[in-house]
C-alpha cells in the first residue's frame, strides 16, 4: 500500500500520468518507425516490446519473485539463479519526471526523478511491481532515494560498491557486497543458491551477451543499422526474457548479415559516424541518437551503461564450484566497469579510445543530464583526450524536457555539418 494522506490525489496523478506516459511512448514510437526508412524485419518484435502494457496486465511470470536493479552493477547471473525474475528500472520518462519531483530537488538528474515516479506510480517496464529494489551505491542520487521507501511503498537494498577496482583490497570488499545480496534475495525468494542453477543461469547470459557481441560487430563497417534501433534492441534486455530476447536478436543479427552481403545501408557512406558517450539514453527518451540520424548521420557506438557496457563481458569461471562461481559473477560486474564512479578510471577513455578506431568514428556526442555529476564532471578530461587524437566532440546538457529539442537540434546540426564538411574535404 502507498503510504499518502491523499488517496484520491495520487491516483489522480496516477492516471494522469499513464496517459502522458502511453502518449509520449507512443509519439517516440511513431518518430522511430515512421520516420525512417530501411526498416528491418527483425526489428518488430523490439519494438513491440516497448508499446505500453494494458493496465493490469504484467510481463512478468506470477510465480517467481521479482526482483528490480536501477544499476548496470547488480549480477542478474544470481538473481536468474535464484529463481526470480531480473528487470532493470532506470526510467527515460519525461511523464514520470514530475511525480518524482514532488520528492526531489529540483536540481537532482532527471533520471533520477523519472525513476523514482515511475516506482511510486507503479509505471515501471512491463507494469512490473517488484518485490525487491536493488540499489548499488554508485550513484549519490540513486543511493538516497532508497530512504523514501516508506513512502513509495516499496523495499530498497543497497548494495555497497567500492569507489575504487583497481586493488585487492577493493576485490574483496565487493565479493562480500555480492555474497550479501546473494542472502538477501535468498531471504525474498525462498530459494537456495545452488551450483547447478547458477552454473545454469551464467551459461543463458553468456549466450545473449555472445549474440550482442556479433551483433556490435555486423555494426563496426556497414551501417546496416540505425543507432536509434540499436538501443532499443539494448533498451529491451532490461526488462525481457533473456533466451526471447537472445532467440529475436540472432533473428536480427541473421537478417543484418544478409544485409551486408547485398550492400544493402542505412545511409551513405558519406554519412558523419557517431559515437555517444555520456548519461545514458533510456527509452523513451531518446532524442540524442534520432536528432543525429534525422540529421544524416548514423550512431555506431554507444560508450553506455545501457548498452555496450552492459553486454560486452561474459562471466570468465575457472571451477565450476559455488564457492569459485559466486566470485567469478562478482568480477565481472568489477573489473570490466568504466562507470564514472570508479577513481582512477582511465580505462573509459582506453575503451573509447579503441571504439572510434575499430568503428570508424568521425565524431563524438557527449551527452550529460543537468544535475548528473559523475558524468559531467569526466566530460572535460575525456573531450580534451579525445580532440588530442584528432576526435571533434559536442558537449550536450540535458533535460527529459522535450522542449529543449530546438537547441540541441541547432548545435547538433552544426555539428554534423562541420563533419560532412571535413569528410568532404578528405
Amino acid at each position: 500500500m502507498h503510504t499518502i494522506t491523499d488517496n484520491d490525489r495520487y491516483n489522480r496523478l496516477k492516471k494522469t500520468s499513464t496517459i502522458h506516459y502511453n502518449m509520449e511512448v507512443n509519439q517516440v514510437l511513431a518518430e522511430i518507425i515512421d520516420d525512417f526508412p530501411h526498416q528491418l524485419a527483425g526489428m518488430e518484435y523490439f519494438y513491440n516490446k516497448f508499446r505500453p502494457v494494458e493496465e493490469g496486465k504484467s510481463l512478468y511470470p506470477k510465480d517467481k519473485k521479482l526482483i528490480a536493479s536501477m544499476c548496470i552493477h547488480v549480477p542478474v547471473e544470481i538473481i536468474h539463479a535464484l529463481d526470480a525474475t531480473a528487470v532493470r528500472i532506470c526510467s527515460g520518462a519525461y511523464s514520470a519526471d514530475a511525480a518524482g519531483s514532488d520528492f526531489l530537488p529540483a536540481k537532482i538528474c532527471p533520471m533520477v526523478k523519472s525513476t523514482l515516479g515511475a516506482i511510486y506510480l507503479d509505471m515501471l517496464p512491463g507494469n512490473a511491481n517488484p518485490d525487491l529494489i536493488i540499489n548499488p551505491t554508485t550513484c549519490d542520487q540513486k543511493k538516497k532515494i532508497g530512504e523514501l521507501d516508506e513512502e513509495i511503498g516499496k523495499e530498497f537494498y543497497v548494495l555497497e560498491v567500492p569507489p575504487s577496482k583497481d586493488s585487492e583490497e577493493a576485490r574483496q570488499y565487493w565479493h562480500r557486497s555480492v555474497k550479501k545480496m546473494v542472502k538477501k534475495i535468498e531471504k525474498v525468494t525462498g530459494n537456495r543458491l545452488t551450483r547447478r542453477k547458477l552454473k545454469k543461469s551464467i551459461k543463458m547470459i553468456s549466450r545473449a551477451q555472445a549474440e550482442f557481441r556479433r551483433f556490435m560487430r555486423l555494426r563496426k563497417n556497414a551501417p546496416v543499422i540505425y543507432g536509434k534501433d540499436a538501443q532499443l534492441v539494448t533498451n529491451a534486455y532490461f526488462f525481457d526474457d533473456i533466451i526471447e530476447w537472445t532467440k529475436n536478436l540472432s533473428i536480427l543479427n541473421d537478417e543484418l548479415e544478409e544485409r551486408i552481403k547485398q550492400k544493402a545501408t542505412v545511409v551513405g557512406p558519406r554519412a558523419p559516424r557517431i559515437l555517444l558517450t555520456g548519461s545514458p539514453s533510456i527509452f523513451p527518451n531518446m532524442r540524442t541518437p534520432i536528432l543525429v540520424e534525422k540529421l544524416g548521420g548514423v550512431v555506431v557506438y554507444e560508450e553506455f551503461c545501457s548498452s555496450s557496457r552492459m553486454l560486452s563481458d561474459s562471466v570468465a569461471v575457472d571451477e565450476w564450484f559455488l564457492y569459485d562461481m559466486v566470485p567469478a559473477v562478482a568480477d565481472r560486474y568489477l573489473k570490466p566497469s568504466t562507470c564514472p564512479n570508479f577513481t582512477p578510471n582511465d580505462d573509459r577513455i582506453r575503451k573509447i579510445l579503441l571504439a572510434m578506431k575499430d568503428y570508424k568514428v568521425d565524431g563524438v556526442v557527449y551527452q550529460t543530464f543537468t544535475g548528473c555529476q559523475l558524468y559531467d564532471m569526466e566530460s572535460r578530461q575525456i573531450g580534451q583526450k579525445l580532440e588530442k587524437a584528432g576526435y571533434p566532440v559536442l558537449n550536450v546538457e540535458l533535460d527529459y524536457n522535450p522542449k529543449d529539442s530546438g537547441q540541441l537540434t541547432t548545435r547538433l546540426e552544426a555539428f554534423m555539418e562541420s563533419i560532412k564538411d571535413n569528410k568532404r574535404k578528405k
